[in-house]
């Protein structure tokens, strides 16, 4: 049975103040294709190196950028239109490794006291996976950035169990997502190339909804999300429209 490898990572906070939003990004990657595409991200970060003296397993992260904050970005000093060639080069590189990513943008300002941002976000992606399993006949793996683990393990295991879906017709049905395998995996981004570009992707996520403040050079523009051109999920978002294919922003 094919299986999904389904790598999550976060944009924002979760805290009543803070971030404006809470985002959640979703990139997906069939397991009979994952070696082909390390190989495929392997070799432009080998070209990142040869470009800008990058180093091929240096962590790169949205917020290291925009700001050229972890050690290796500040070493390099990169001018913004450099850190915005190579956030453009990531996203365009996805659809070219048959990668495909959504996100789950919740605007934390429209969000009644007391919600958690978190676990709205989570339930929205793991309902997308199950109707991605259920109607591909597949199985999914979940594996996220380290942080919350029980929460997220808490809402899988919710989901496996009683999940549930909005209906065309109004109200909710119950569907289990029986394609989910045991509980999400914690993974440490620094290892991951794959949920590195899911940062990459909530990010640019939540720039589609929010436009960045005027500037000469912008790292990540309002259309960087669309640089994932035929990479996004366009099913994410196909019954709730949002501001772009493969972005669910809620509360709408």
């Amino acid at each position: 049975m094919p299986v999904h490898l389904a790598y999550v990572d976060e944009s924002g906070d979760t805290g009543a103040t803070g971030s404006r939003t809470y985002v959640l990004a979703c990139l997906l990657v069939r397991s009979s294709q994952w070696a082909d595409a390390f190989d495929g991200i392997i070799g432009f970060r080998r070209f990142l190196k040869s470009r800008f003296d990058l180093p091929v397993r240096a962590e790169i992260k949205a917020n290291y950028l925009l700001h050229n904050s972890s050690e290796a970005f500040r070493r390099l000093e990169l001018s913004e239109r450099a850190r915005h060639f190579i956030y453009r080069g990531l996203m365009q590189l996805q659809p070219k490794l048959g990668l495909s990513s959504f996100a789950v943008v919740i605007n934390k300002r429209k969000l009644r006291a007391g919600t958690d941002p978190l676990d709205y976000a989570w339930t929205y992606v793991l309902q997308r996976l199950e109707t991605l399993s259920r109607k591909g006949h597949d199985e999914a793996i979940v594996m996220h950035d380290e942080g919350e683990t029980e929460a997220i393990r808490k809402i899988a295991r919710r989901a496996r169990r009683f999940g549930s879906s909005g209906s065309l017709f109004g109200g909710s049905r119950r569907l289990p997502f029986k394609g989910l395998i045991d509980d999400p995996v914690p993974k440490n981004s620094r290892q991951s190339y794959f949920l590195q570009l899911a940062d990459l992707s909530a990010y640019a996520a939540f720039r589609r909804c929010f436009p960045p403040p005027p500037r000469r050079v912008q790292v990540v523009h309002t259309g960087m999300w669309d640089e994932l051109r035929t990479a996004r999920y366009a099913k994410a978002n196909m019954r709730v429209p949002g501001p772009s294919s493969g972005i669910v922003l809620w509360p709408r």
